[in-house]
């Protein structure tokens, strides 16, 4: 009798063939270098095995006639909660954050849904991998770095600990965002010891997990192994980033000051005021993920367009930066946050290096993801335009070379109303 693991086993090699294949006459941009017109790309085994004008295809490798077309890496969206949430107004759907204010062990990796609808619909945009991120408390936990695609989360897994997030203390006595003090408009001095209490907890905590560490390496009698506190070992020593999460210019202030005083390698997350201190963000090269730029104001009297000409400004300041939706269901219009910084002075050039190469370098992978460059894993879209333009349309996605499908609610509902009498 044939067991389900011999029918498996069959299956294995048919599915690996899938992921080798020449992408022939289409304009290639290679992101990290010059666009090649009429260029090829060769994929075999999931890797680009060759990027140039004239590129042979083994024999029996699958061709991929892209003549007219275009060829960029897959985009990467460095802010998101993919697979963690679903319906925001349905409690039941969400697994972004767990009571407590520190909670560094939880790994955002294993509470992800692979059947998320969000996925294929951000997907079908030419979106090949995210950053999904916990929430809650100062500590929240483990980001990771996934790809749109995989059964499991195993199979969707790129770096299951990608940073620490940390949601960094600030005063906020009203209007705030994030803020549950803001919602009862508390009084400064009590928003102030509020404040405090966090910020000294916080260096509590790091100083204990210091201390723990220092135990540990001792081999002290009696040691008792702490799970909150073996999460944060990779973070002291430097092996683990920090994402930490600042927005307003005191804030981000503040968290530069800690990341340096507990010696901790930061990656600063949605400063919305990040402009007014890129030259010391840049002094301490402290790579930046920006928020959304198709965003309101912060501030009543800020300028109408202050989300939209910050990038430019880290830009001009010398800052590295990425780009994140930080919303589930607007991940799939990344690529039009970029274009909206590329209106407002961002160089074009840039503003695709913040949603490819540049994230996938800030996230500690950009050796295997980003660009297409001989060497790294084939994350490819094929396009009929620049992806920065809302009319471009996106006619092939490859993750690790294997073609994915561009099927997904958002395209089942038009066709499905488009076809109504």
């Amino acid at each position: 009798m044939r067991t389900l693991a011999w029918v498996l086993a069959c299956a294995l090699p048919l599915a690996a063939a899938d992921n080798s294949l020449l992408i022939r006459g289409a304009t290639v941009h290679t992101v990290s270098g010059a666009d090649i017109a009429g260029g090829s790309v060769l994929v075999v085994d999931g890797k680009i095995a060759e990027v140039g004008v004239k590129v042979a295809a083994p024999k029996g490798v699958r061709i991929v006639d892209a003549k007219g077309l275009h060829v960029y890496p897959g985009l990467i969206d460095s802010g998101t909660q993919m697979g963690l949430a679903e319906v925001g107004s349905v409690r039941e759907t969400s697994d972004v954050s767990e009571i407590g204010d520190f909670n560094p062990q939880l790994r955002a990796i294993i509470a992800i849904n692979p059947a998320s609808e969000h996925i294929p619909v951000a997907r079908a945009n030419g979106i090949t991998s995210v950053v999904s991120t916990p929430a809650g408390g100062v500590l929240s936990g483990q980001a990771a770095l996934v790809h749109l695609d995989g059964w499991t989360w195993e199979e969707m897994e790129i770096r299951r600990s990608a940073a620490m997030v940390l949601h960094f203390p600030f005063i906020e006595t009203g209007g705030g965002r994030r803020s549950s003090e803001s919602r009862r408009n508390v009084p400064f001095p009590e928003a102030k010891r509020i404040y405090d209490k966090k910020l000294a907890d916080l260096r509590g905590f790091f100083e204990s997990a210091r201390r723990y560490r220092q135990a540990k390496l001792a081999a002290l009698a009696g040691f008792r192994t702490d799970v909150k506190f073996e999460a944060m070992i990779p973070v002291l020593e430097g092996k683990l980033p920090v994402a930490i999460v600042a927005e307003r210019e005191r804030t981000i202030r503040e968290a530069l000051q800690f990341a340096e005083k507990e010696k901790i390698r930061m990656i600063l997350a949605e400063p919305r005021e990040a402009g007014k201190l890129a030259s010391e963000i840049k002094a301490r090269n402290v790579p930046v993920i920006l928020g959304p730029t198709l965003a309101a104001p912060l501030n009543e009297d800020d300028p109408y367009d202050a989300a939209y000409t910050l990038p430019a400004e880290l830009d001009r300041a010398g800052v590295k930066f990425a780009l994140g939706t930080f919303a589930n269901a607007f991940s799939r219009n990344l690529p039009y946050n970029a274009a909206q910084a590329v209106a407002y002075g961002l160089p074009h050039e840039a503003g695709l290096k913040a949603i490819t190469l540049n994230a996938a370098e800030i996230w500690g992978v950009g050796d295997q993801y980003g660009s297409i460059d001989k060497g790294k894993w084939a994350d490819l879209m094929v396009t009929d335009g620049d992806p920065l333009e809302v009319r471009t349309q996106v006619k092939q996605v490859f993750i690790h070379g294997r073609e994915i499908g561009l099927d997904n609610k958002h395209l089942r509902l038009y066709q499905q109303h488009t076809k109504r009498p």
